[in-house]
């Protein structure tokens, strides 16, 4: 059975996490295996938005230290890059997380994009309490999402943290039902794939990139990426779309 499973449905990839007997405790199959699927999301053409989600109850109980840690201290397991650390991806991810995420479950899912959760999932950071720190960006994506304070009392406490509790802080984009937590993450990216391809890859890129630069430097890279999209097809095909009343057939380019 595949650590980690892929799906394009059209524009469409669905990547889930398979290892539920284990809570999707992520070993070096899950690990190598998510990357793999990214990378094929991020090169394949035809391929416009990912849903990152998993089976079974859990979305993922964090990194699994015998198949994990231990061989990575060791330097028996050479990590991979992982759109924790390493691997850009400007194509827009969304983490539909159907239950508990801890440790590096929760870190897979502040690397996406867009958070939607189902109203029976926590998110909980509990490295300190086992005399580490969260490795997988959770000490640098977090800050920048909720307040210092906030973030400070999640990693330092490492109390599960309800899907309520999220959406109120701002962390997550949607709470839903169960039942309901697929098809509203492709309903959401079904409606990002109506929109032009390039304006969105360059919008992430503008906005990740951005955030590690001065203001005006980020103005500079806003306005260089604004000129390019004046200059596309897509934005062409927009007017005329506007003009005749009409969808837009984007071409991403």
């Amino acid at each position: 059975m595949p650590a980690v499973l892929y799906k394009r449905e059209g524009p469409i990839t669905t990547i889930t996490l398979n290892r539920p007997d284990t809570r999707n405790r992520i070993d070096a199959d899950i690990f190598s295996g998510l990357n793999t699927a990214l990378t094929n999301f991020r090169d394949d053409p035809e391929a416009l938005a990912a849903i990152v989600t998993a089976s079974g109850e859990a979305f993922s109980d964090g990194a699994h230290h015998e198949k994990l840690l231990r061989p990575w201290a060791e330097g028996s397991f050479e990590v991979p890059s992982s759109i924790m650390r390493g691997l850009e991806i400007w194509k827009p991810l969304i983490a539909a997380v159907n239950g508990p995420a801890r440790g590096g479950g929760v870190e897979i899912a502040l690397a996406c994009d867009i958070r939607i959760l189902s109203e029976t999932a926590t998110l909980q950071l509990p490295e300190a309490g086992r005399g580490l720190i969260p490795g997988w960006g959770g000490t640098q994506r977090l800050p920048r999402m909720v307040p210092q304070a906030k973030a400070a009392e999640i990693i330092f406490l490492g109390v599960p943290m309800s899907a309520e509790e999220a959406y109120r802080l701002g962390l997550v984009n949607k709470v839903v039902p169960r039942d309901q937590l697929l098809s509203t993450a492709t309903e959401w990216a079904a409606k990002i794939c109506e929109k032009g391809p390039l304006a969105i890859r360059r919008a992430k890129e503008a906005m990740i990139r951005g955030r590690e630069m001065p203001l005006e430097n980020g103005l500079r890279l806003e306005l260089a990426f604004f000129e390019e999209m004046l200059h596309s097809e897509d934005y062409q095909e927009g007017l005329r779309a506007l003009a005749e009343g009409r969808k837009p057939k984007y071409q991403g380019r």
